[in-house]
């Protein structure tokens, strides 16, 4: 078949090339699990890539071409398709986040990144890069409060986050930017934009021990997990390991405290601390 178009780079070249995915595909007269066997993925990852909330990476774009007989239009887009203001473990959970309707996350040590105010980020960005120039650092700054304009819409994504105990008695950046970040976390739940639980330490072992957790389900495409780690990061959607997280994160919620107390909690944290940075 003939190849289409170079991709405009201004026109979500993600979602395009999932579309001319979905196009090539059909055209081939492939289902989705068939187009994945030769690629070793699933059927569900295929879908992802064509829903834009995977990336078409270069080795797959190579076959992709001679599969669907796309003349090299996937290789040759796929850079564009690609290109994020995020870290390469990251940019891929950044970009579905995007287009995902429900976002469950838990937190154990810091506050989501989506719910993040500007002084608490710069806080973790100079943390994990002490000797980064003021220029690294704002740029890192810029994109976690971008990711955080999500929130702007009133309905959607829906967001509920379970944050550890930890999240609140971590000093990041000093009693008054704790303050701010707890302020804003009990602002959003006061206005039922997100449903926020903590996870208290008296409640000793919990499902999530194991670590950060974010759940993302999608309108038309299969649900993921994402996990991530010190310069690392993996997005999972085999349904049987979804699943199981899934099954976490309902345990977590039903362990934590009400979205009632652990707003109160949030809010009597947040002014202890601005109280300690009133002290002379």
């Amino acid at each position: 078949m003939p190849g289409p178009k170079d991709l405009d780079p201004s026109s979500s070249p993600r979602a395009l090339l999932g579309a001319e995915l979905r196009h090539a595909r059909d055209q081939a007269g492939l289902t989705q699990d068939e187009l994945g066997r030769p690629l070793f993925v699933s059927g569900s990852y295929i879908g992802q890539m064509e829903a834009g909330t995977r990336r078409i990476l270069r080795e797959h774009a190579v076959r992709l071409d001679e599969l669907l007989g796309t003349d090299s239009f996937f290789t040759r887009n796929c850079e564009v398709s690609n290109k994020s203001r995020y870290p390469d473990h990251f940019a891929e959970a950044a970009e579905a986040e995007a287009t995902a309707t429900t976002i469950r996350e838990y937190a154990p040590l810091l506050v989501p990144g989506l719910l993040q105010t500007e002084e608490y980020a710069r806080a973790v960005c100079r943390a994990y890069q002490p000797t980064a120039t003021a220029d690294v650092i704002d740029e890192l700054v810029e994109a976690r409060l971008d990711r955080a304009r999500l929130l702007s819409d009133p309905t959607k994504p829906m967001l509920w986050a379970v944050l550890d105990e930890a999240v609140l008695r971590r000093r990041v950046g000093g009693a008054g930017v704790m303050a701010e970040a707890l302020r804003h976390v009990a602002l959003l739940a006061e206005r039922h934009r997100i449903i926020v639980q903590v996870m208290p330490f008296a409640a000793g072992g919990h499902a999530a021990m194991g670590g950060a957790l974010k759940l993302m389900a999608f309108t038309d495409a299969p649900p993921m997990a994402y996990f991530e780690g010190p310069g690392t990061g993996r997005l999972d959607d085999d349904p049987a390991s979804v699943a199981r997280h899934e099954l976490a994160y309902d345990l977590l919620g039903a362990g934590a405290l009400s979205p009632e107390t652990s707003l109160a909690l949030i809010s009597s944290v947040a002014e202890d601390y601005a109280h300690e940075n009133q002290q002379p």
